[in-house]
């Protein structure tokens, strides 16, 4: 693992514990937007490590696909989780107050978490804060 992958996964991490977080202080919305951020940071981790690096959300979101799930080096679902987690990032920041419940919110969050493990299993672990 490189430093800048372990960085990246060091930021899902954070990411992560962030929406969690925030979902329990009833602001739904904004942890679904910190989950996508845990997804895309741990995306960011695995084109890292094939010195791959983008300037834009959706270059980072048609590569990871491209070169990670549609060859089968991760499990397809991860690619569908971070392209459903943008979509619904959006829909929090620019979309009507509360156009996230915590439901959905909950989901991501759980995404996120699968996302971020299946991450360590194959970059590595990240050492505890």
């Amino acid at each position: 693992m490189t430093e800048a992958q372990l960085d990246l996964l060091a930021q899902a991490r954070e990411s992560l514990s962030a929406a969690k977080l925030l979902l329990a202080n009833g602001y739904p919305g904004y942890a679904a937007a910190r989950a996508y951020y845990s997804m895309f940071y741990a995306a960011e981790a695995f084109l890292e490590g094939d010195g791959l690096a983008f300037s834009s959300h959706k270059a980072v979101i048609a590569a990871f696909g491209k070169e990670f799930a549609r060859t089968g080096r991760v499990p397809s679902e991860l690619h569908r989780y971070l392209v459903d987690a943008e979509e619904l990032r959006h829909t929090a920041d620019y979309g009507p107050h509360r156009a996230v419940d915590a439901d959905r919110a909950t989901k991501q969050i759980e995404r996120a978490e699968r996302f971020l493990a299946v991450a360590q299993q194959l970059i590595g672990p990240i050492p505890p804060e």
